[in-house]
């Protein structure tokens, strides 16, 4: 057994290595507060929605908030195959003064959600395309916040935060935590120069970086990824206009899911893109998680086992917690949750559910918006 426990503190060492390193990333990323008087980006925000009736409503909300010229940016959603009141919900806010769209989206591949962007692009003038989620919410200042960074940087594509509006419940809070690790690890990657992550949910690029890179072309197939696979072509191509906007104007807050059968499909879907990445350091980083992770699982049954000793399985979890904070606490004063509960609780169940997703997406299907991948 003492082979299995050097083994195990190896890995949570190489583990606690990678994570120091990517806070030392984050805080290479400056805040950026600026605020130009001056508007001059068009943008055209493309929301593509499948049965989000529920949540349409607080989107529309802060869109009819943001205070931007409405001459400069046109909304456009694009229906997969909606059976609910949708269309509907949005056809409510017709009589606002900002212009919208509502299309529907052409199946081409083997992703929904890469076809909706893909369909409202080919009919789309302005010169920025901005991606979110039906389910979100953005702050009056979100366009004016990423016009201002345009001016200020001259990227090509812009990555921004999200973070999720919890409430008190254990469900709730485990999201809001690992919602925290994954945009501390995005912003992280960012400031080491070794971007491979971002959200779908708060993404801008330029309409002309989106074609020459040929769109989603070489990872259609795959359900997912309409984020993180353009942010890698586009930074393997020009690096250094694929740029991160560290603000607390431009995060994008998005509801938790409700149940814990549908947060292990959204995980086992954002996981299964991995295997396809190709980024080497995202590759890397994701085999060190998962290694990490699986060292405080095997430990913990070992332990139950009388095969390994249970004051160095807390001194494996302890070294995980402390490598943990220097990347979760900054990123949480960044992202401002409304509250923070079960924080100790939340980080000894989530390496067993991060192994069980990352385990089962290498074999298992999952569903999704009523479909099946």
């Amino acid at each position: 057994m003492e082979i299995i426990t050097y083994l195990c503190f190896g890995i949570i060492g190489i583990y606690s290595v990678f994570i120091v390193w990517l806070a030392y990333g984050f805080r290479k990323i400056p805040v950026f507060d600026k605020n130009l008087p001056e508007t001059k980006s068009t943008f055209s925000i493309i929301v593509p929605f499948r049965n989000e009736a529920q949540h349409l409503h607080q989107l529309l909300y802060s869109f009819s908030q943001l205070d931007y010229p409405r001459s400069k940016f046109e909304i456009v959603f694009v229906n997969d195959a909606s059976t609910d009141d949708s269309v509907s919900v949005i056809k409510e806010f017709q009589a606002l003064s900002f212009n919208f769209r509502i299309l529907d989206s052409i199946r081409k591949s083997g992703s929904p959600k890469k076809d909706a962007i893909s369909t409202a692009i080919d009919s789309i003038q302005n010169e920025w395309i901005i991606t979110t989620d039906a389910d979100c919410f953005a702050s009056p200042e979100w366009l004016k916040t990423i016009d201002s960074y345009i001016q200020s940087h001259n990227p090509s594509m812009i990555a921004g935060a999200v973070s999720f509006s919890a409430g008190d419940s254990f469900l709730q809070q485990f999201q809001q935590l690992d919602m925290v690790s994954l945009q501390g690890a995005t912003i992280g990657s960012f400031g080491l120069q070794k971007a491979f992550m971002c959200n779908g949910a708060n993404l801008a690029y330029k309409k002309e970086l989106f074609l020459e890179l040929n769109g989603f072309e070489g990872n259609d197939s795959i359900a997912s990824g309409d984020d993180v696979f353009l942010l890698q072509k586009a930074a393997a191509k020009y690096p250094e206009k694929v740029q991160y906007l560290k603000s607390e104007n431009n995060i994008i807050l998005t509801e938790p899911l409700d149940s814990w059968n549908a947060v292990f499909n959204q995980r086992v879907r954002w996981a299964s893109k991995t295997k396809s990445y190709q980024n080497s350091f995202g590759k890397i980083l994701a085999l060190v998680v998962f290694g990490g992770n699986l060292a405080i699982v095997i430990g913990f049954l070992l332990t139950f086992a009388s095969l390994f000793p249970f004051w160095s399985w807390y001194l494996l979890f302890a070294i995980k917690i402390f490598a943990d904070f220097p990347l979760l606490n900054p990123t949480g004063k960044f992202l401002k949750p409304e509250q923070v509960k079960f924080f100790l609780l939340s980080n000894l169940f989530y390496p067993f559910f991060s192994t069980a997703v990352a385990l089962y997406s290498l074999f298992g299907k999952y569903e999704w918006k009523g479909r099946k991948f």
